[in-house]
């Protein structure tokens, strides 16, 4: 533990806003189905079985967070419609979801395995998440990095 960690307050902490945005199950379930390509409101819904006034609710917190972004579209009846895609923001979340689903896969996946695997499209073999520093040096644990106060530490009074 850095000596200087509880001079500084939890307050302003990265970890606890994020959560407070992709925190729950059904937002993050919903980025899940949005990486796997699904784009339209019924879509997610028969993916996903959550209630849809639920759905709509974590569709429309994702957007108000500027991680997905609601497009209009023209449906095959001529209706207009609205789709979600993953902005920058929420393609840069990538990273977070494949470590959970590693994770996942080696502590909660049941007895047959994970239910899936993600491939790199380029060479054909299995992707898996890695902590990196700068330097290259990898793949780096908790043991190997150190926690001190940055810019936006707050100290406490």
């Amino acid at each position: 533990m850095h000596a200087d960690r509880f001079r500084y307050s939890a307050a302003n902490c990265s970890i606890a806003r994020t959560l407070g945005v992709v925190g729950e199950k059904w937002t993050l379930l919903v980025l899940r189905e949005a990486f796997y390509g699904v784009r339209r409101f019924d879509d997610f819904h028969a993916a996903l079985g959550c209630a849809r006034n639920l759905l709509a609710a974590r569709l429309k917190t994702l957007v108000t967070h500027g991680l997905l972004e609601r497009v209009a579209y023209t449906d095959e009846r001529g209706r207009g419609r609205h789709e979600y895609k993953l902005t920058e923001k929420g393609r840069e979340l990538f990273p977070t979801v494949v470590a959970l689903m590693q994770w996942g896969d080696k502590w909660t996946a049941d007895e047959a395995g994970p239910a899936v695997q993600l491939y790199h499209r380029g060479c054909g073999e299995l992707v898996t998440a890695q902590l990196t520093c700068a330097a290259g040096h990898a793949p780096l644990g908790a043991r190997d990095t150190e926690a001190v106060p940055g810019p936006g530490a707050r100290e406490i009074a």
